[in-house]
């Protein structure tokens, strides 16, 4: 998404608050207004009545009151003001939305998006038992929070031996999953133990815009992350078209198409390519 059409999307939602701030304050002088023309009308009825008038004349005060108020506040303050606090509040509450997303974003609003978990992860913590099971998954995650932090990632969640993560570019996110993959194998040729159960990390990466709320991030595209991950073999890097389209020109990386594959809840095929650094 582009600057311009951000500043378009914000303009829209305060106009709508503004709109919404004017047929509020229409709406609270037209009820304050109607209840003293009801009790106008009442106090006339009731002239020469011996009782009742008072607890009449004090809601005709209460209601003259309201109206009192709110015509005063738009006579000091004026329309223009009391607008303008509505919408800087609604702004600012939707500038603090977009905080997390616009701090890891592209220029043009998007996101690279990658998903990894460990292949085969509960029948290694079976082989393995829990406690080696565990000191093996503190050094993948590690290791794997190493390559996100040198390659400016961010870390949206965490899930047993599973991780979801942003970068701002496809080449960022390339160049911190190959390193993982090559530090993996690495690990298992010095370690005995490794090579005779290994861990095989599998990586599926999407490049697009993306929703975030309280610290998560939602969508389609992020969907389209999560299925391509689960598409991957252990070892393996498998990344969409759109990552290879926005890496045409780069001589950093091997891409190698693998298939078209139907991705659940995702209409149509999709090409999917098996990564390499070159």
């Amino acid at each position: 998404m582009t600057a311009l059409a951000v500043i378009a999307i914000l303009l829209g939602v305060l106009l709508a608050a503004a709109i919404a701030a004017i047929g509020v304050l229409a709406n609270q002088l037209a009820q304050a207004q109607a209840q003293v023309m009801e009790l106008r009308d009442a106090l006339e009825a009731e002239q020469g009545a011996p009782r009742g008038g008072g607890r009449t004349l004090q809601a005709a005060g209460a209601a003259m009151k309201t109206f009192v108020e709110t015509a005063t506040k738009v006579r000091e303050h004026g329309m223009r003001e009391m607008l303008l606090s509505s919408i800087d509040d609604f702004a600012t509450w939707a500038m603090e939305e977009r905080n997390e997303i616009a701090r890891v974003a592209a220029a043009d609003g998007t996101v690279t998006i990658l998903f990894s978990d460990i292949e085969n992860s509960t029948s290694l913590n079976s082989e393995l038992g829990d406690d080696a099971w565990v000191k093996l998954l503190s050094a993948h995650d590690r290791l794997l929070r190493t390559y996100v932090d040198r390659h400016r990632g961010h870390i949206v969640k965490s899930q047993g031996d599973g991780y979801m993560v942003v970068f701002p570019t496809p080449e960022l996110a390339l160049e911190a999953a190959v390193g993982i993959q090559r530090a993996l194998t690495a690990k298992r040729q010095r370690s005995r133990r490794l090579r005779r159960t290994p861990i095989r990390v599998r990586i599926g990466l999407h490049t697009g815009t993306a929703i975030e709320r309280d610290g998560d991030f939602f969508g389609r595209n992020v969907a389209m992350a999560a299925r391509v991950a689960a598409m991957a073999d252990g070892g393996e890097i498998l990344v969409t078209d759109e990552i290879v389209d926005a890496l045409a020109d780069s001589t950093d990386f091997r891409f190698d198409e693998d298939d078209r594959v139907e991705l659940k809840g995702l209409p149509g095929d999709h090409r999917l390519w098996t990564v390499e650094a070159a």
